[in-house]
């Protein structure tokens, strides 16, 4: 069932008892009919509003049912599209792996990406709205409310896709945070008042180490400015020891979104094998 808006969707996705599929953006469809679903068996899963100061975030929350101590909490950051159901079911993955995985709706404020129906309409009227620091502040307050509700504030990990990749390499400088994985994010780019910096900005900054996963004919992020990330990391090695660890991986014959299962540019060889990556980084480097 289609829902009409981002609100419908994470009420929908609160109370559902299935994996079927509840609400995908519009700009990001026709959806795939092999989409992966992931079940809720085993899990709590749905919404949650955390109070970031007086305001109420809306985000969609999954965690193990049953589990003892605290849990490894990784913060799963969306595409353009927002909070649906890709990235729910991308947080019930990890749930599965025994995390508490909480994907925030970091849009709220701008408004609803299922508005438009255009890249280029979320990207003007919804992504250029959403100031980096807005997003990191968001960002911190989930972390505060995942400590309260039975996460370890030892054991933080964050991913994300696309714009989600990008807000990944910036967290990666947040002492909080243990380990990242970016899924084909933008590296470089013009810096803005909403943007003031962009990943190969901050290296030298980086607090963990990050795992970047590519597309080697992504049109979007080219490789150039794949290979000036990977010299400006090269540069801060010397004197940062999570730039020394971070790592690039490119596949090659891989576009942009090959993780998106429920898109068009879905590669079931290269998701499969960087999701593999993706959970052996945390563990790595201790977000288990």
């Amino acid at each position: 069932m289609m829902k009409n808006n981002r609100r419908d969707f994470i009420k929908a996705s609160a109370i559902a008892a299935t994996g079927v599929s509840v609400g995908y953006v519009a700009a990001s469809t026709p959806v795939l009919a092999e989409t992966i679903q992931t079940d809720f068996v085993g899990l709590t899963a749905g919404e949650q509003m955390i109070p970031v100061g007086s305001f109420q975030l809306p985000c969609y929350v999954s965690r193990p049912e049953k589990s003892h101590g605290q849990l490894p909490i990784v913060i799963v950051v969306s595409e353009i599209f927002g909070v649906h159901e890709y990235v729910a079911d991308v947080t019930r993955r990890f749930a599965k792996l025994g995390y508490l995985a909480i994907a925030p709706e970091f849009f709220i404020r701008a408004g609803d990406p299922n508005d438009y129906g255009t890249i280029a309409d979320i990207l003007t009227n919804i992504v250029a709205k959403t100031p980096d620091a807005q997003v990191i502040a968001d960002f911190e307050a989930t972390l505060a409310w995942a400590v309260k509700n039975g996460g370890d504030i030892q054991r933080v990990g964050v991913t994300g896709f696309c714009w989600g990749g990008r807000i990944t390499w910036l967290a990666a400088t947040l002492p909080t945070v243990r380990a990242g994985v970016a899924w084909y994010g933008r590296l470089v780019g013009e810096n803005t008042p909403t943007n003031p910096k962009q990943p190969i900005d901050i290296v030298s900054n980086l607090h963990a180490p990050v795992l970047g996963l590519y597309g080697g004919t992504d049109m979007g992020i080219p490789l150039e400015t794949v290979e000036q990330m990977r010299a400006a990391l090269a540069k801060a090695a010397p004197h940062n020891a999570a730039a020394r660890a971070s790592r690039i991986e490119v596949y090659p014959d891989a576009p942009h979104a090959f993780h998106a299962d429920y898109r068009e540019s879905y590669r079931e060889g290269p998701a499969k094998d960087a999701w593999n990556k993706c959970i052996a980084w945390f563990k790595q480097y201790g977000v288990v």
